[in-house]
């Protein structure tokens, strides 16, 4: 009789079932998941600061002029190259690339120069045409620093001469 009086004996069954699910070990899947993402969080962290760094920036200011430089970069390019780009970014920064209202997977590159690329991240970020350029230059910079050399060469091959200035390192 004490034993009905026992709420725990009772219902120990599905609370023990309860407990055991609440300390279960997760998955290797689960594990590789967890890992991936922090790593993924990770790198793009990384990447901002770099970029925080190069330009002289807020990371919520570096993270639009990424997105911004991006876009243009990726709308000057074949879609199989920008693909190619992606691959080699941080998931994050491919995530916000893809709401970008500018950014589509057309096949053939937009035909414009330095200066239109310029115009736009500009009035992307509210900037003036002074301070544009060296923005521009430390968002290509900080991706360089994320993608292997022959993806960068590549790249650059599909860049007309005066936005290639841009995406090369300067001396």
């Amino acid at each position: 009789m004490a034993e009905d009086r026992d709420p725990q004996r009772r219902s120990g069954a599905p609370q023990d079932e309860e407990r055991a699910e609440e300390h279960r070990e997760p998955s290797i899947e689960e594990r590789r998941a967890r890992r991936s993402a922090m790593r993924a969080s990770q790198t793009y962290a990384r990447f901002i600061d770099h970029l925080c760094d190069r330009g002289g920036m807020s990371p919520s200011v570096a993270q639009q002029a990424a997105v911004s430089v991006l876009c243009g970069l990726e709308q000057r390019i074949y879609a199989d190259e920008a693909h190619d780009l992606e691959a080699q970014l941080p998931r994050k920064l491919t995530e916000l690339l893809h709401r970008c209202e500018r950014h589509d997977a057309e096949a053939r590159p937009e035909r414009f120069g330095k200066d239109e690329l310029l115009k736009q991240v500009g009035e992307d970020l509210a900037l003036n045409p002074d301070a544009v350029e060296p923005v521009v230059r430390a968002v290509m910079d900080s991706i360089r620093h994320l993608i292997s050399e022959g993806e960068a060469e590549d790249v650059s091959a599909q860049l007309p001469q005066d936005i290639r200035h841009l995406w090369l390192p300067t001396m």
